[in-house]
């Protein structure tokens, strides 16, 4: 099968999760001898942001980890729609894309038809800034592909689209691994962009608060953080590190006794069911997790067993207490929240659900096919 994919960066993740998950998705087809080809734009926002930040060393970081994947820059006022689509037969396009080229993918797939065509929506614009989703023309594709149920829902409540899937994001296994006997070098790691103020009050509670009572030895990654939060991580004993490259988190993880989650308002209060790719890359690592409140509406793991969860920061100090405290506790948790990324979470499962539904696709296709034939022969037979 040849899979084309229009997505904002491949190559960098500053600032941009989805990367994450994308990666492990063309790693795996392509493992499966699909024909893959991912176009970005020239201009993505990551890219230039980590280019600016850190030079083309950068991207030549992300080829030395990724040697297989590839991706293509493209403009959109000269793309050729014609030339990079010939021969597909699946076509994915990321909701983080300008709304005229989702517009001319679908005009495309209308007028040369030959291949399915599925929007792929990983962000809570839909709840929260709907208005701008709705200007997403989707009526000529097949269908969208939602990362949560509570996504999948909205999509059908407004119209936007008649089919939805649900394809929650995985980990990368062949990346998110545990990397025994390395070196321990502190008590608490935490991997996570500020951003945007959607979790600033949540950082000081469930992070930063917790590791300076109890005087951790503690070390954040991320970017985007302002001189006020860089002051506070300072005046807390938290030794700030800046960007760390997605494909290096798990010989980061391997090196501290364990690790939070702190999801974004929005996806607490508005997108109950749809954890962060964090998570499922934290459980894959086989490191302790304490979350702060999220609602597994959507059982993914279970809560308790996985990981941890606290209520509030006491809870939270309790949580990371014992974990230090209880070190084969810690390792047992750790371990079955690995077995449940292995068991159902990997990037390899949401492969085999993509193509599942391209299966569907095939299978609705040739059914529509076969009655469009039959009605032509039965009109044939009442011509006089």
């Amino acid at each position: 099968m040849r899979v084309v994919m229009f997505y904002h960066s491949l190559v960098s993740d500053w600032n941009h999760g989805n990367a994450h998950f994308l990666r492990g998705v063309v790693t795996d087809l392509l493992s499966r001898g699909h024909s893959v080809k991912v176009l970005e734009p020239a201009d993505s926002w990551s890219r230039v942001h980590l280019v600016r930040e850190h030079g083309h060393e950068a991207i030549a970081r992300f080829q030395r980890a990724y040697p297989a994947l590839r991706s293509s820059q493209y403009h959109v006022d000269t793309l050729d729609l014609d030339q990079e689509l010939a021969g597909a037969d699946l076509v994915l396009v990321h909701e983080w894309n300008d709304v005229s080229l989702v517009e001319a993918l679908g005009r495309h797939r209308a007028e040369s038809g030959g291949y399915h065509l599925l929007f792929h929506d990983t962000h809570h614009r839909s709840v929260t800034n709907p208005e701008i989703m709705a200007k997403y023309p989707l009526g000529n594709y097949d269908g969208v592909l939602a990362f949560g149920e509570v996504i999948r829902q909205r999509y059908l409540e407004e119209g936007w689209a008649s089919r939805v899937w649900t394809w929650h994001e995985a980990a990368d296994v062949r990346v998110f691994q545990p990397y025994p006997g390395r070196p321990c070098e502190g008590d608490l790691v935490w991997v996570g962009n500020w951003g945007d103020e959607e979790r600033t009050a949540e950082l000081e509670e469930f992070l930063i608060e917790p590791a300076e009572t109890l005087r951790l030895h503690a070390r954040v990654y991320g970017v985007r953080y302002p001189a006020a939060a860089l002051r506070r991580l300072a005046g807390a004993g938290i030794l700030y590190e800046g960007w760390l490259p997605n494909h290096d988190v798990a010989s980061v993880f391997a090196k501290f006794r364990m690790t939070v989650h702190v999801p974004r308002r929005p996806y607490v209060e508005a997108l109950p069911g749809i954890p962060t790719i964090r998570v499922f890359e934290a459980l894959a690592c086989g490191i302790p997790l304490v979350c702060s409140p999220w609602d597994d509406a959507e059982g993914l793991f279970s809560p308790g067993a996985d990981y941890l969860v606290a209520r509030d920061g006491r809870e939270m100090r309790q949580h990371l207490a014992a974990l230090l405290a209880y070190s084969d506790v810690a390792l047992a948790m750790a371990d079955r929240g690995r077995q449940t990324i292995l068991s159902r979470h990997t990037c390899a499962h949401r492969v085999d659900e993509l193509l599942d539904i391209v299966r569907q696709l095939d299978h609705d296709h040739a059914a529509l096919v076969g009655q469009a034939v039959g009605q032509l022969d039965d009109s044939r037979e009442e011509m006089p």
